[in-house]
């Protein structure tokens, strides 16, 4: 049988239902990093209307790895006990509840979108000193205060991320993504644009790899044995003038994660720093680059998914991605802010019969 959309998704002992995931996106939210009525509405919303899983924003394991002081969090047992509910009504709802473990670095300790002030949040107004491989994130204007990691803090990193992997567990999440794309702290160890440490961890392919492979193993110790781990990647840097994270190392990485225990790469591209330059933006603008993995991997004979985003909107669209073999499954993120139920409203125009949950069989197209 061909793959395609609406077909489902097994990956170790789990069956996902069908191959539209919803995309991290992040609601800075979160008081104290604790998960409220609005997300388990706003996560609910996109189970109900039929997603194959659904995944958290970035949530933090760590205080001082949260994208802004509103960001979700994992880091303490309120917090877990917070997301418990919502991954059981996912669940409820036939998707599968995911969580994408976060830390967010050099690229911390920032206002929200909305706010009026933009940039670092100061420490006396409740920021903190980020942390990261080498330095500071480059901004116009005032940069957060950063501190470079210590190699023997790198390991606490590590553990932060495998304590959180043990909550999200106890919380009933049955797949966990590690984020390790758009320039976030993993990212940074990646890429030679945000690392030019001299320690084990920087320099050479190997050495900047070592963290994520090492917190991608942490993850999967302590993940049950029939449940995915995903790893999140920025494909390419989308710098060309100097050395940085690009295609080529991407592929040449998915065997090694495969290796430490990941069963899918969710690919994405980009955020490690503002003098990016993205080619083009337009209809799957970031597919090409989770081709070059997923052929990588086929031609090694390495058994992992690879799953894309990036300007995905339409059924047909995403529907030929599938069933063309280009990706194992697609990632939506802002298609999802302006249609919770895109999943349903597809299904009917692709001639597939998904469920509608009985107490909006009446509203079903016929």
């Amino acid at each position: 049988m061909v793959d395609h959309l609406f077909s489902p998704l097994t990956l170790r002992g789990t069956e996902i239902p069908n191959r539209v995931f919803v995309s991290p996106m992040c609601q800075y939210s979160s008081p104290d990093g604790v998960a409220t009525d609005w997300h388990l509405v706003h996560l609910g919303s996109r189970a109900v209307g039929g997603a194959g899983l659904v995944m958290t924003e970035a949530t933090a394991v760590s205080p001082e790895g949260r994208i802004s002081p509103q960001d979700l969090g994992i880091w303490t047992g309120e917090q877990r006990d917070a997301l418990a509910p919502i991954a059981d009504f996912v669940r409820s709802q036939g998707s599968v509840p995911a969580i994408q473990l976060a830390h967010a670095g050099r690229k911390a300790s920032t206002y929200r979108p909305w706010d009026e002030d933009r940039g670092p949040v100061p420490v006396e107004e409740g920021g903190w000193e980020t942390v990261a491989p080498s330095g500071p994130y480059p901004r116009d204007g005032d940069e957060a205060p950063t501190r470079s990691l210590a190699t023997d803090e790198v390991e606490g990193v590590v553990a932060d991320f495998a304590d959180a992997a043990e909550r999200a567990r106890e919380a009933g999440f049955e797949v966990a993504e590690v984020h390790a794309a758009h320039g976030y702290l993993l990212h940074e160890f990646l890429s030679p644009v945000a690392n030019d440490r001299d320690d084990e961890y920087g320099g050479s392919f190997e050495n900047r790899t070592r963290l994520l492979r090492e917190v991608t193993g942490a993850v999967r110790s302590v993940w049950p044995d029939d449940k995915p781990v995903f790893v999140r990647i920025s494909a390419t840097d989308w710098i060309d003038d100097e050395p940085s994270w690009d295609a080529d190392q991407s592929a040449r990485l998915a065997p090694l994660l495969a290796e430490a225990g990941a069963d899918l790469i969710d690919v994405s591209a980009g955020g490690i720093s503002p003098a990016q330059d993205v080619p083009y933006a337009g209809p799957n603008y970031q597919l090409p680059y989770a081709e070059v993995i997923r052929e990588h991997v086929a031609d090694a004979g390495v058994d992992i998914a690879v799953a894309s985003v990036g300007g995905i909107t339409e059924p047909q669209q995403a529907e030929a991605v599938v069933a063309n073999g280009r990706a194992d499954a697609v990632l939506m993120a802002r298609e999802f802010l302006r249609s919770p139920y895109w999943p349903l409203h597809a299904a009917r125009e692709l001639g597939e019969d998904a469920a509608w949950p009985v107490q909006y069989r009446r509203a079903k197209p016929r």
